[in-house]
């Protein structure tokens, strides 16, 4: 396949930045959004400072490390307890100068749960470029939610690749292929790290799986090997779009045919990125090249089947569990506290209070309480339930 035939979903290039972000300044709704940030400032002015802080961007690379770091450090800063990153069993070895190697020569495909729109990839991105990996990852996003044209222009130029929803049956065989195949060239030819969600979408309750469809498009393209897989567990403390996801459940429940809007998606990604978090860790679990060769005779759908149980297991075991995820279950095993040694009682205050600000914020016709809070438990729960499946 030539690389033309990947232009209509790629990230933008080096030689096309500097038009991409002159479009981008230029846009009237971009233009607003920067005004909320700067009201007092002209348009001219502010034009001016972007383009002079653009001076030395020439690649999707340097426009995150000189533009979107600061930013994301800053949401890492106001917005969490903290941001931290594991990544030992990229080296078989287990050593300081095996894993240093390991980053200099090894590209990835990290296959994570997902927890936030934007901010999966962000946090990773920055956790790559502190922990010394020489570039970050190109991740595929919705075009559902590049419903403006400036967004769809500001994550080009921050190495996205477009992910299309909505399809026929046809559609969609040729857009997998079509995606498979750049995601194989952005990572052995293009020398890229890659990030992708485990399944489409977020998991509401939280009870993370690996849909074998995603498989089954990454292996289109060529070997899964090839693509040099890790299992990435994403643990938050507190999801700030927890109310909102058990909002969605009353939704579809009391109206089977509900759909969430555009407006319902840019809420959602507000949201995550403004919201409380707590405190925020990623653990790269063991590469599935170490373990996929003992799969290899299995019949194609059973071993599709079998890396996606062996994928969930590797990310299950691996999550950074906190008080609430424990309280969460005690709660819901009608209080037994099973596990009650895994927190305090000013935890419980803590969760507790934190539970019903939460549900506070949900306003919809005939809010059913008991349902919403059942719901939220459940999805602290969740991985917590997984995490000792994993480990039995």
């Amino acid at each position: 396949m030539e690389i033309k035939e990947f232009d209509e979903i790629r990230p933008y290039e080096e030689g096309e930045m500097k038009q991409a972000f002159e479009d981008l300044i230029n846009d009237r709704q971009f233009s607003l959004v920067l005004k909320g940030f700067a009201p007092w400032l002209p348009k001219s002015v502010r034009n001016g400072l972007l383009r002079l802080a653009f001076i030395g961007v020439k690649t999707p690379l340097d426009f995150q490390l000189r533009f979107m770091k600061p930013v994301v450090w800053y949401f890492v800063r106001k917005y969490t307890d903290g941001l931290t990153f594991e990544d030992s069993k990229l080296s078989t070895l287990h050593s300081p100068l095996s894993i240093q190697n390991s980053k200099r020569t090894s590209r990835y495909t990290f296959i994570s749960n997902h927890r936030d729109i934007v901010l999966d990839s962000a946090f990773l991105d920055v956790m790559l470029n502190k922990n010394g990996y020489p570039t970050t990852v190109e991740i595929g996003i919705g075009d559902n939610l590049l419903i403006y044209p400036w967004i769809k222009r500001l994550v080009r130029m921050n190495k996205a690749f477009t992910v299309r929803r909505g399809l026929t049956a046809h559609e969609m065989i040729r857009s997998s292929q079509l995606m498979s195949s750049y995601i194989h060239y952005a990572v052995t030819q293009k020398k890229e790290n890659i990030w992708i969600a485990q399944r489409e979408g977020r998991a509401k309750d939280s009870d993370d799986r690996t849909q074998e469809s995603v498989l089954k498009m990454l292996a289109m393209g060529g070997s899964l090997k090839d693509l040099n897989i890790v299992p990435l567990t994403i643990s938050y403390e507190f999801d700030p779009c927890d109310y909102l996801k058990a909002q969605e459940f009353q939704q579809k429940r009391d109206n089977p045919n509900f759909k969430k809007s555009k407006q319902d998606d840019l809420d959602n990604m507000k949201t995550g990125i403004f919201g409380y978090k707590g405190r925020v860790h990623y653990q790269c679990g063991t590469p599935i090249n170490e373990w996929i060769d003992e799969l290899q005779n299995l019949p194609k759908n059973e071993f599709f089947k079998a890396v996606a149980q062996r994928m969930d297991q590797e990310i299950h075991r691996n999550y950074r569990l906190y008080p609430c995820n424990y309280i969460a279950l005690d709660i819901l095993n009608s209080g037994e506290r099973k596990v009650e040694s895994y927190y305090t009682p000013s935890d419980v205050t803590r969760f507790e209070e934190y539970l019903s600000a939460q549900l506070a914020k949900i306003k919809i016709p005939n809010k059913d309480e008991a349902f919403l809070r059942e719901r939220m438990l459940t999805m602290y729960a969740n991985p917590l339930r997984n995490y000792l499946a994993a480990h039995e």
